[in-house]
């Protein structure tokens, strides 16, 4: 039997955990259920009844989640606080993904795009207060969190550049914008499941958190 919780709140590891997960996730799920052949995953919105619930519906969870998030410093909760904003946006003025062109693709892009600054921005974060804890597992979560955040990077620089060179490397690189925004989302979700602290290769025993466990471990 589950003990009693003594915490009536979300831990902030369990946040990172769902956010992890639901990132990881959100583009392969989205093509299967759209049948595959996504240009970006954003056309899940058009795809299928199944595709759109699950696209929207988990940049809503996301939006939720980062919005709980404060994180350690106001510098910290205030660009949470904006790529929640972003993810609800993005969610809520679909891509017109080679439709009528009208406000949409300017509002869902500009979101996009602010929203995946802000998740690199934190992996930053991440990596900082992971650098000054010294020991080896810690030292190898930074380095993952390092990867993570130049990943989102250069995944949104191709990306602007392809846009504003109109599509010169989609031509090359078919689905450029369908991979690049899975390599975003994979990165983003591995940032977020390593710093959740529940994979045991890459925290001490001390450090490691437990959703269905009643202990705190320290931040």
């Amino acid at each position: 039997m589950l003990p009693r919780p003594r915490r009536r709140e979300i831990d902030h590891r369990t946040i990172k955990l769902l956010v992890g997960l639901i990132a990881l996730t959100l583009a392969s799920v989205s093509s299967l259920l759209a049948g595959g052949g996504l240009n970006s995953i954003s056309d899940a919105y058009y795809a299928s009844d199944a595709s759109r619930n699950v696209f929207v519906g988990c940049l809503f969870a996301v939006s939720a989640f980062l919005l709980a998030y404060n994180g350690f410093s106001r510098k910290e909760m205030v660009a949470s606080k904006i790529a929640s904003g972003a993810a609800f946006l993005v969610a809520m003025f679909p891509c017109v993904c080679d439709r009528e062109v009208d406000v949409s693709v300017h509002v869902h892009g500009t979101a996009a795009a602010a929203m995946f600054l802000i998740l690199a921005y934190l992996c930053f974060v991440f990596r900082h207060r992971a650098t000054a804890k010294g020991h080896p597992q810690a030292k190898t979560r930074a380095t993952i969190y390092l990867v993570c955040g130049i990943t989102i990077l250069v995944c949104v620089t191709v990306l602007a550049l392809d846009y504003l060179m109109k599509g010169a490397i989609t031509g090359t690189v078919p689905r450029l914008t369908f991979r690049g925004e899975e390599t975003a989302l994979i990165a983003f979700g591995v940032s977020w499941l390593v710093a959740s602290r529940v994979l045991p290769g890459l925290t001490n025993r001390e450090e490691r958190f437990s959703p269905f466990s009643d202990r705190t471990p320290p931040d």
